[in-house]
């Protein structure tokens, strides 16, 4: 049976899911055997897996990170939010119940037995098993029939780093105070901390570490530097950190911040791409002008669609299109621009109808099964171009509109244009990921030819994880973490 770690963090965001990313390439690159896992993750960046269902973005990126195919295992529970308040709970990359918070309290022993079992079929498949907690472990209401920190560490008896983010401030008020509100077999679980995003000169800092470690009686295991310009999946919440800035004469796209946007690292190639200005706009702000607004992803489609309304940006999106702008929708964004979008069994809530913006002659009937599928394709409007992604969407959307479709497909056409190409949308997650798509639907909307051209973000991540993997490697005490995972030290592989 294969060994396993748990990386707890004393906030979200504190850095669990780019350490666990980070460790994994490192013992990856030393040729171990290893696995990411996360019990449960609460996101609306979700990917597909290699078994056909979904989990969460972040555990696919820890799978590329192993040389590995994302699969449900490796995320047995999978909450995506619906509302304040509810959530649709995904079990083994299926949807199980759509539960308020209160009945999925009730819910959790039937989710651990799903997270046991995965755990099971990942330690008898692999030597180390690298796991994500969620949140912070000292949550006092939470920790009744805790699936997700220590309530699982202490199920399967793995020993706990914890991990804190020192760019917030606070970082030792928040590694003291976590480990006070832990039980006393919880703390003698944690066998030591990392210092994330640090900036500044270490020998300032010492001190306090040197306090740390005579306080609690633990060691600091390693203090990570704020590696600037680093590239990785988003686990759930919108990009921090700025990317560098762009020429006078860049492609401007703007992208709604719906309230219940999802899988919006479909815009992480425009993020980075070096001629594209990218921004998004949230409430009470005006829709800046632009060359092309993106729709994005939604888990509430109507409820988002409302919402825009309310904002004054149907309007103002029918201003961009009358002078000249683009308007691309994605997955949900896609079902926005039709006709109608039906939800007859209120599988995203209330039932009913909404209008839509009516740019695409098509319309959405949402059902209660939902489709998910990698894909692959080689056209991009009316040109060659590779394109990769996934689907991952509860409705049928069906009319005359589908005859002009965006992409060509190995399984046949997808998405649709309006009669003077100014329109189009699309269900494939994704579509900017190549360079290739990227460039045929920038140039669509108007990006000037001999503009410098972005990179496959496959090739962006690879990146990412191997300067993460060489900052861990200088920075860790890796003899301590192969130690805890009853690892052989062995060399990086060349």
């Amino acid at each position: 049976m294969g060994t396993t770690l748990m990386v707890q963090g004393t906030t979200s965001d504190a850095g669990k899911s780019v350490l666990v990313a980070g460790l994994a390439r490192v013992l990856h690159r030393r040729g171990l055997s290893v696995v990411p896992f996360k019990p449960q993750n609460m996101a609306l960046n979700s990917a597909v897996t290699a078994d056909g269902g979904e989990i969460g973005r972040a555990q696919a990126l820890q799978a590329a990170a192993c040389g590995l195919d994302p699969h449900t295992d490796m995320n047995p529970v999978l909450l995506k939010p619906s509302s304040d308040q509810g959530a649709q709970v995904i079990i083994h990359g299926r949807p199980a119940a759509e539960l308020d918070a209160r009945a999925y309290h009730d819910y959790k022993p039937v989710a651990l037995e799903a997270v046991l079992a995965s755990h099971r079929r990942l330690t008898a498949q692999y030597a180390h098993v690298l796991v994500e907690g969620a949140g912070s472990p000292a949550e006092i209401n939470l920790r009744a029939g805790d699936i997700a920190n220590m309530g699982f560490a202490e199920a399967v008896d793995c020993p706990v780093i914890l991990v804190a983010d020192i760019d917030r401030g606070g970082v030792f008020a928040h590694l003291v105070g976590t480990l006070a509100l832990l039980s006393e077999t919880e703390r003698t679980r944690v066998q030591g901390f990392v210092i994330n995003r640090f900036r500044g000169d270490i020998g300032l800092l010492q001190p306090g570490l040197d306090w740390l470690e005579q306080e609690t009686g633990k060691p600091v295991l390693g203090v990570i530097p704020y590696l600037h310009g680093l590239y990785l999946d988003a686990e759930d919440a919108l990009p921090r950190e700025a990317m560098p800035s762009t020429p006078a004469d860049a492609l401007k796209v703007v992208v709604p911040a719906l309230p219940r946007i999802s899988n919006h690292t479909d815009f992480d190639p425009l993020r980075l791409h070096p001629a594209v200005d990218l921004r998004f706009v949230g409430p009470g702000e005006a829709l800046q002008p632009a060359d092309l607004v993106v729709l994005p992803g939604s888990k509430s489609v109507r409820a988002d669609l409302a919402w825009l309304r309310e904002q004054g940006w149907e309007e103002a999106l029918q201003r961009h299109v009358r002078y000249g702008g683009k308007v691309l929708g994605i997955c949900g964004g896609f079902q926005m621009l039709g006709h109608a979008v039906y939800d007859p069994d209120g599988v995203e809530g209330q039932s009913g109808s909404t209008p839509g913006l009516g740019w695409l002659d098509i319309e959405t009937r949402l059902a209660p099964e939902k489709h998910l599928e990698r894909v692959r394709g080689d056209r991009v409007l009316d040109r060659e171009a590779r394109v990769e992604g996934y689907e991952i969407h509860a409705g049928v959307t069906t009319g005359p509109g589908l005859g002009r479709p965006l992409l060509q497909l190995e399984h046949g056409a997808d998405g649709a244009r309006n009669a003077d190409d100014a329109v189009a949308g699309t269900y494939v997650h994704g579509v900017f990921d190549t360079s290739d798509a990227a460039e045929a639907l920038l140039q669509w909307a108007g990006m000037r030819s001999g503009m410098e051209k972005g990179e496959d973000l496959a090739t962006a991540r690879e990146r990412g994880l191997e300067r993460l993997a060489d900052s861990l490697e200088e920075h860790l005490d890796m003899n301590c973490i192969l130690t805890l995972l009853q690892a052989e030290p062995k060399e990086p592989v060349a």
